[in-house]
């Protein structure tokens, strides 16, 4: 965000979040982001054939192949449909630098994504395929967003009711036809909201919202 704030996580050292600050620093903010980036774009030069073998398709996930419901969110369309995703993922750390751990991150990750696949599974009967990132971006921007929200952060709240406002049109007037012709296939806006709700759940369950999450459910002393 725009302005540097200083907290006490609940491991005790001082963190400072706002861009310029010591918190960019920090590996904890950047490592995974930039690894993720890195498997998206390997796994697009792998082209049709792997992305055949991982997206979520629903007669191959009741015929058992159940990996589709986490491997369908890092593979994409094209590569301008991966280009925006990874775009995403940058803005995301640049809006929520938080420096917590990989193993935090990789139960975001897994997490979210599995309840996004979930979603459309079970509420999305009609969608039968579905590649890329962005539902689970969603989520992301949601337990990042709304931690700082609730330090009244308002440039957060801004974001958060932009995104919020942004899923209401979305449902309400579809995706725009540029946006499909661009990423060469149908904006799946269900995913987009179901990374939001698995986020909420997600951030309910593990506290996200009230303190640096740590992989821990226990708060460590101060």
């Amino acid at each position: 965000m725009s302005e540097v704030k200083t907290e006490r996580d609940d491991r005790g050292p001082m963190i400072t979040n706002g861009p310029g600050s010591s918190v960019f620093a920090d590996p904890r903010v950047w490592v995974v982001p930039l690894i993720l980036m890195a498997v998206m774009a390997l796994l697009e030069l792998g082209g049709d054939p792997v992305r055949d073998a991982l997206r979520f398709d629903r007669l191959a996930v009741q015929s058992g192949e159940l990996w589709r419901l986490l491997s369908d969110n890092f593979v994409h369309l094209s590569w301008w449909h991966l280009f925006l995703n990874e775009l995403g993922v940058l803005v995301f750390v640049l809006l929520c630098p938080e420096p917590i751990e990989w193993t935090v991150w990789l139960r975001r990750l897994v997490l979210l994504g599995l309840g996004m696949s979930a979603g459309l599974y079970f509420a999305a009967p009609k969608l039968t395929h579905y590649v890329g990132l962005s539902g689970v971006m969603h989520g992301l921007f949601v337990l990042g967003l709304g931690r700082q929200v609730l330090q009244k952060d308002l440039i957060a709240l801004g974001c958060l009711a932009y995104l919020i406002g942004k899923l209401g049109w979305e449902l309400f007037a579809g995706a725009p036809v540029s946006d499909e012709a661009a990423i060469g296939g149908r904006v799946a806006l269900e995913s987009h909201l179901w990374g939001a709700i698995s986020a909420v759940v997600y951030g309910a369950i593990f506290g996200s919202f009230k303190r640096l999450e740590t992989f821990s459910l226990r708060r460590k002393n101060q």
